[in-house]
């Protein structure tokens, strides 16, 4: 096992952090408001960040979304990246990949996912997609939907003919909004459906889909666990520069014996979700079974993520309840990651089943 990145993840990686750095200040954050940057998101585009990551691997987006939490950076990169270019290909067929993967490399296609699988959407004998999904995230910049059905068939939506986007408000920032699918044209990804239509009602097991869903929502929670850390360790060291500068009857705060413990704290488990999303993220770039660690990393991101982005704000004292602080944007995220693609408990559940069922 080893975690060092390549030269060309540790270029890429180098050259996010100096563009999200230039790019996604406190500034232009707050003058964001709650959608997107389109001007950060031409700049990753033209700098080849997103056509680079079926090469660079999990593990090399992974390094990249670190790097997009540490700034909180609102552009639909892990979207896109996930359920758009390593899924389409893994699992697309060569038409779709040839079709697709160009303009989402480019920015011009922006591909969001309707996951987990939804139990309110059904595909029609002519593979038709009906049904609703309350939250998307990144669903108003995007030009596609990857939505996992209630039968956990893949199946790529464009956004137009058939579906409505009504704008809805999450903890983070993230354009998100409730798709509504009526009668939308879909395509399936790759063979992630059965060809002779809709797959078996409930209760009769997974068909040939569950392997093509089953690995695009592990890649979905590593990649997320990734951000997690980025967002935890931004926080942290905004805490960090707080607490040094702060004085308190004379001394920093730092000096003291109770913010040292619980900057260590929160340190060790930023560490411990960033060791675990590299650890699934190694194990699918090398072909190996990675469904456990990715639960593992999701379990981490969740629960460890919400103590650190806690901590941050703590540490910051009166300033962290300010809602125009830096610092604030960094618990907001963590709170929304720490729910997404499901929460700790559910996950831990998840994983419980996974092992005594042997997987």
């Amino acid at each position: 096992m080893d975690f060092t990145p390549t030269e060309p993840q540790a270029e890429a990686r180098g050259l996010a952090a100096r563009i999200f750095a230039d790019l996604a200040t406190h500034e232009r954050l707050r003058a964001t408001g709650t959608g997107s940057d389109p001007e950060l998101w031409k700049a990753l585009t033209a700098a080849g960040l997103v056509a680079a990551v079926p090469g660079l691997g999990l593990l090399g987006l992974v390094l990249l979304l670190e790097e997009q939490g540490r700034s909180t950076a609102q552009v639909p990169y892990a979207a896109s990246c996930v359920y758009g270019q390593l899924a389409i290909t893994a699992h697309g067929t060569a038409e779709q990949r040839e079709r697709l993967l160009p303009g989402i490399g480019e920015g011009t296609l922006v591909v969001t996912g309707a996951f987990p699988a939804q139990p309110a959407v059904r595909p029609s004998a002519r593979g038709r997609l009906s049904g609703a999904v309350p939250v998307v995230p990144w669903l108003r910049d995007a030009t596609h939907v990857l939505v996992a059905d209630a039968e956990r068939g893949l199946w790529l939506v464009a956004l137009g003919e058939g579906t409505g986007v009504e704008e809805t408000e999450l903890t983070a920032p993230w354009s998100a909004g409730r798709l509504t699918l009526h009668e939308a044209p879909a395509e399936p990804l790759g063979h992630s459906v059965s060809p002779s239509g809709p797959g078996p009602g409930p209760g009769h097991g997974p068909g040939p889909e569950a392997g093509a869903y089953a690995d695009v929502l592990a890649t979905a929670r590593t990649a997320f666990a990734g951000l997690q850390a980025g967002v935890c360790a931004g926080s942290l060291a905004r805490a960090v520069a707080h607490t040094n500068t702060r004085e308190q009857f004379g001394r920093p705060l730092a000096t003291r014996q109770a913010v040292q413990l619980r900057a260590a704290d929160a340190h060790m488990d930023t560490e411990a979700i960033r060791v675990t999303a590299y650890e699934a993220a190694w194990r699918r770039d090398a072909g190996l079974p990675y469904a456990t660690h990715a639960l593992t990393a999701a379990w981490w991101a969740s629960e460890a993520g919400q103590r650190v982005v806690h901590t941050g704000q703590h540490l910051h004292g009166g300033a962290g309840a300010d809602v125009e602080h830096p610092v604030h944007r960094h618990f907001l995220w963590g709170r929304q990651l720490d729910a997404y693609l499901g929460s700790g408990g559910e996950v831990l559940q998840e994983l419980g089943e996974l092992i005594a069922s042997g997987g």
